[in-house]
């Protein structure tokens, strides 16, 4: 009786699974099929983020490793953010900068330039410092 009433429950704790699958591969599906439309109409969502790259370096004498880092995330008309984290000893600051057609509305700094190029270049997600143009 016990060996029925498992052989049961499995069946239909199967049962349930396969439901939730075919409803996940159907969004997947639904999900797909509009980014086909839309990649095939207009060539992709030019507004996504779909070009990022980190420039680590190191921001102060006092700190060595390039714990200070900026982060360029960049859509394809050259729009997004620059994230800056400058590491010391005994503090981090942090700093958001706007980017519109490539060009920071506000003056950056050597290293969010050189993360933004990254980006527009596809050079990858994480550049060295050697490696980057001075």
């Amino acid at each position: 009786m016990i060996g029925v009433l498992a052989g049961v429950s499995g069946v239909v704790i199967g049962y349930v699974a396969l439901k939730q699958a075919r409803l996940a591969v159907q969004d997947c599906q639904q999900m797909l099929a509009r980014q086909a439309a839309v990649s095939s109409t207009t060539g992709g969502d030019l507004k996504a983020i779909r070009d990022v790259a980190v420039y680590r370096y190191d921001a102060l004498e006092e700190m060595t490793g390039r714990l200070s880092f900026s982060i360029a995330m960049i859509n394809a008309l050259g729009d997004g953010l620059v994230l800056t984290s400058i590491n010391g000893r005994s503090e981090t600051r942090t700093y958001v900068r706007p980017v519109v057609g490539g060009k920071g509305q506000t003056p950056l700094s050597p290293e969010e330039e050189e993360a933004v190029r990254a980006a527009r270049l596809g050079l990858g997600p994480e550049i060295e410092p050697q490696v980057a143009r001075r």
